[in-house]
């Protein structure tokens, strides 16, 4: 391994502790099952806190002013002039069913500039206040970009309406020069797209602005700092602003081939490139769907941790006697000098929240959009539906209910953390419990939000309002439902399989029958190698 490796290695090390890694899969109208949109998010951080944002709609007076914090920390960035109306903002839906995700890709370091009023959460949601679609969200970022700077790293976007799907991404131009870098493309109808902290856009057409737009200077930039001498034609957008190295493939596009390989054909060959083998062996943009796709097979997706893979995260000891798919950081360390690495998946411990955002054009839009939205480790959460069009959020989801460093036995993030913490102790046992509750909650869903579809289209012809009342009802008693029924199942959890037992009541009895599993036959061979003679029971010894 070179030292250039060695180093990048720590780099993400850091980066993935200091909150950066997220996964997003784009989903056109024709790769689903009902000719929706969606995208999906999971926001990854030791230190976010999963909640579900609202901002109702508002009009302004001439003259007011927003003020600007950065998503990350709350530091104050700036102010900058309010527009007279905002839409109301669902987590990361706004009414007119556009959605936005992202994912950090960091990239070149010296284009960050710490002085810009914008950072790229701040994009997203006041993009999400004023744009009705895809197209219009492009047009408000760069523009605010333009006008006040960018003092984020290079970032990936997920932009979605009723119709339309586009991967876009941006990059600062440093201290001094405002503004940033970009180009957005179109995913083609029928494709997915992933990414997941690697700019995944290298060469993009130059002359085709229905599916292509791109900042003016995004070549003659590269060419002045020396990133890129070609001609425009051959121009990469990745390898320019964020050179590919071993650890951008191993703990970052690894996760999209993962995600792909079980929606697309033909992604085995792709096997060396994901684990870095072969990094010339690059994996697509966007793949076509072997089929078409529901809600529920974007959550397989979310669920991954390279299950069926070569990095299946349950065939080695780190995942202990219990098969536990998760690793606690440190993403590399060193033994005898030699680094190693843990798996980055799809599903990790440190999600604060996740979605999937649905946009449905069918269906006028406060009903049409829904964000499928959970906490904590995709693996064990439950996405619940949330509409568009509701005007409120169920207690247990909302801002302020707890934070990350304040425990709140209500919060849907502290009653989810509950559960599958408790759970990495013993969860090869757990897991059938959590994903039993977990198929049937969302299984109910599924099917409810058909009829409550049918419901509320009735009442918005008579009433908007009272249709509105309809779903945020229906999105409220959801959410409220799904925390009650999470805290059930920790109850049961814990009295279950308390002190390593697993316990079975016994009706007419004060005891219950107890069994004690134990490990499987693998984990005893391996801590007998491990202790040699030191734990050997000595022959007629007894035992």
């Amino acid at each position: 391994m070179t030292n250039k490796i060695l180093a990048t290695l720590i780099l993400i090390s850091f980066l993935v502790d200091k909150a950066l890694p997220c996964t997003n899969f784009l989903i056109t109208k024709g790769a689903t099952k009902d000719g929706s949109t969606m995208i999906s998010y999971s926001a990854d951080s030791h230190v976010l806190f999963g909640e579900l944002y609202f901002w109702p709609a508002k009009d302004y007076p001439a003259g007011a002013m927003l003020e600007v914090k950065e998503w990350d920390t709350g530091r104050w960035l700036g102010k900058i002039p309010q527009v007279r109306h905002t839409y109301t903002v669902v987590g990361n839906i706004n009414e007119h069913q556009l959605a936005i995700g992202e994912t950090t890709y960091g990239g070149r370091s010296e284009l960050v500039d710490t002085t810009a009023v914008m950072d790229y959460g701040s994009l997203i949601y006041i993009a999400l206040q004023r744009a009705k679609t895809a197209r219009e969200a492009i047009q408000v970022i760069t523009g605010l970009m333009k006008d006040y700077g960018y003092c984020s790293s290079g970032e990936s976007f997920s932009i979605s309406d009723p119709n339309e799907v586009w991967i876009m991404e941006l990059i600062g131009k440093g201290p001094g020069n405002k503004g940033a870098v970009w180009v957005a493309l179109r995913v083609p109808d029928g494709y997915v797209c992933g990414h997941a902290n690697q700019s995944r856009i290298t060469t993009f057409p130059l002359n085709d602005a229905e599916n292509c737009l791109y900042a003016p200077d995004v070549i003659s930039f590269a060419r002045s700092k020396g990133y890129f001498s070609g001609n425009d034609e051959s121009f990469s957008f990745a390898d320019a602003y964020a050179p590919l190295d071993f650890s951008a493939v191993r703990f970052c596009d690894a996760r999209v081939w993962s995600g792909f390989r079980k929606i697309a054909d033909g992604m085995d060959e792709y096997t060396d490139y994901a684990t870095g083998e072969n990094l010339k062996h690059r994996l697509p943009l966007w793949v076509k769907a072997n089929r078409k796709l529901g809600v529920e097979d974007v959550m397989a997706m979310m669920r991954d941790y390279y299950q069926d893979t070569p990095l299946d995260m349950t065939k080695d000891i780190g995942a202990g006697p219990n098969k536990v798919i998760v690793r606690w950081r440190p993403m590399t360390w060193k033994v005898d000098g030699v680094t190693y690495l843990n798996e980055r998946a799809i599903s990790t411990q440190q999600t604060g929240f996740s979605f999937i955002a649905q946009s449905r054009s069918w269906l006028p839009d406060p009903i049409g959009g829904i964000i499928w939205f959970g906490v904590d480790d995709t693996y064990s959460t439950v996405y619940t539906p949330m509409y568009c069009g509701m005007t409120s959020v169920p207690p247990s989801y909302a801002v302020g209910n707890g934070a990350i460093m304040e425990f709140s036995p209500d919060a849907a993030f502290w009653v989810f953390n509950q559960v599958s913490n408790l759970a990495y102790t013993r969860y090869n046992l757990m897991l059938p419990y959590i994903q039993e509750k977990q198929k049937q909650l969302e299984s109910k869903y599924l099917a409810e939000i058909k009829h409550t579809d049918q419901q509320a289209v009735l009442l918005y012809e008579k009433s908007p309002k009272k249709a509105r009342r309809l779903i945020t009802d229906y999105s409220v008693r959801s959410g409220e439902q799904t925390v009650s029924e999470w805290k059930e199942l920790y109850a049961f959890l814990f009295t279950r399989f308390m002190d390593g037992n697993v316990k079975t009541k016994i009706e007419g009895q004060q005891n219950p029958k107890v069994e004690q599993p134990g490990y499987d036959e693998a984990w005893y061979r391996q801590v007998a190698k491990d202790a040699g003679d030191r734990l050997k029971v000595p022959e007629g010894a007894g035992h």
